[in-house]
């Protein structure tokens, strides 16, 4: 291991009164772009209506924010390397504080989209800086303290979303209606830009020349022409375009791997990630832990409200299940992996794998007219394997990457978040959606079942991990 060739920034003991705002303004800024997320779906009805959007409108509304997001993350990472990775950061809030203002006072459903697409270019510019941040900016155990608090912010970001919206829409302040699902944004955005200057310290990474430009159309097609299928295949039936897309995709990203290790001077994506096996294995568990999460999040949601009867604001009460659960095992997952390393997660893991048979078991003993809360225990088990999973796992992956490498590795874990999202999506979708002839409490049932499978994939892959993060292995 070279000696780094990036200054770390100054540790959460030793920052000066200037710096101890590090961390919540990192926070405030991710827990905004996470909840923007998952919020988005409590809108969607009012919003239709409102703007007299159709079908295909209200779908790229979604999806218009996640491929921005896919697709920018890896360049972003990079950018942040060269020019800085708090210039990076505040840009991309600006960027998305604005847009949040766009969505909140589009008058058309195009006009909407386009807000939306940047809102995902500001969050995918903020993303990985984020994460190269925490591995800068903090060492030790203070490092695996700041990754769980990341891990916590983003958790509830998607547990709580749904609610947050809910009550924002049922309050309907100022006669606003859904408008204020993207209005929120702007205080906490705006809150964070200024304090950016004073409390985040920049850092960047030396570059042997400029940006790989053929690197970044390549791998930015590429990541484009993946998640577009993804995000739009089940809705429109699979037509050829999704198939030529992928195939394209496989095509582009192979292409891209020959130019970043034969012909690339800077790459966007450094290949020396790669030769180190703790990295390569710990991209690939967190590609597995992300098939489950989104895709999880929509059937729930669509169980709830189509298949209970739940209104949005009342599922959102039940998400709260997780919530607690996450929040129990957030807060002591640094130290339990401290202790028993890459094994924390694979507990984390089956701890997931129980929670989800749990609902499989309930929800096909549940009557229509039983109350909807029976399910709580099971999502309480869930959120308390999704804690002891999520910041662990973040903090193994980045915790052995060198500094100047940090801004690219945070790229590659964003991007594998969003393409599992996005691949967990179209796959659990089509399985759910395809059982319901049978009646909604056996495809869900069915559903968490499959990702029970997955988690205990997920325990297995870990053990492949690298020794060490712990006293035991």
């Amino acid at each position: 291991m070279t000696t780094s060739l990036a200054r770390p920034l100054p540790t959460a003991a030793t920052a000066g009164p200037r710096r101890r705002g590090l961390l919540p303004v990192l926070l405030a800024a991710t827990f905004m772009t996470s909840l923007d997320f998952f919020i988005v779906n409590v809108a969607i009805p009012s919003l239709q209506t409102e703007l007299r959007a159709g079908p295909s409108a209200v779908q790229w509304v979604v999806a218009g924010f996640g491929l921005a997001l896919a697709a920018g993350l890896v360049l972003a990472g990079r950018l942040g390397d060269r020019f800085g990775r708090r210039n990076a950061f505040a840009l991309g809030t600006a960027l998305f504080t604005l847009a949040s203002a766009g969505c909140g006072l589009a008058q058309s459903a195009g006009v909407l989209i386009a807000a939306r697409v940047l809102q995902g270019l500001g969050a995918a510019l903020t993303g990985p800086q984020v994460l190269a941040i925490l591995r800068t900016g903090f060492t030790g155990p203070a490092q695996a303290k700041a990754f769980g608090a990341y891990a916590m912010t983003m958790g509830v970001g998607a547990v709580l979303g749904q609610l947050i919206g809910g009550l924002l829409i049922q309050a309907n302040l100022f006669g606003l209606g859904w408008r204020t699902v993207f209005l929120i944004n702007l205080p906490i955005g705006l809150a964070v830009l200024a304090l950016v200057r004073r409390c985040v310290p920049e850092s960047r990474a030396p570059g042997r020349g400029g940006l790989d430009l053929p690197g970044t159309v390549l791998v930015t097609t590429a990541v484009t022409a993946l998640v577009l299928p993804l995000i739009q295949g089940r809705a429109q039936g699979w037509p050829l375009w999704t198939w030529a897309c992928l195939i394209g995709s496989a095509a582009l990203l192979a292409v891209f791997g020959l130019h970043q290790t034969r012909l690339a001077t800077d790459p966007v994506v450094d290949p020396r990630l790669f030769r180190d096996r703790g990295f390569t294995l710990g991209a690939a568990a967190q590609l597995v832990f992300f098939l489950g999460q989104a895709s999880f999040f929509l059937v729930l949601a669509v169980y709830l409200q189509q298949g209970r009867g739940l209104s949005a604001l009342g599922s959102g009460l039940l998400f709260v299940s997780i919530g607690a659960g996450y929040l129990a095992s957030s807060t002591v997952a640094p130290r339990l992996s401290e202790r028993l390393g890459r094994q924390a997660i694979a507990l984390g893991a089956l701890v997931l794998a129980a929670g989800l048979g749990l609902l499989a078991g309930t929800a096909g003993q549940l009557g229509q007219g039983d109350s909807s809360w029976w399910l709580a225990p099971g999502l309480f088990v869930d959120g308390l394997g999704m804690g002891l999973v999520m910041g662990p796992l973040t903090t193994r992956v980045l915790a052995a990457v060198r500094p100047e490498l940090a801004g690219s590795a945070a790229g590659v874990v964003s991007t594998l978040q969003q393409v599992g999202n996005a691949l967990g999506v179209a796959l659990l979708g089509n399985l759910f959606y395809g059982a319901l002839p049978h009646g909604f409490a056996g495809a869900f049932a069915g559903s968490m079942l499959v990702l029970v499978a997955l988690e205990v994939a997920l325990a297995l892959l870990v053990q492949a991990l690298p020794k060490g993060g712990g006293r035991r292995g």
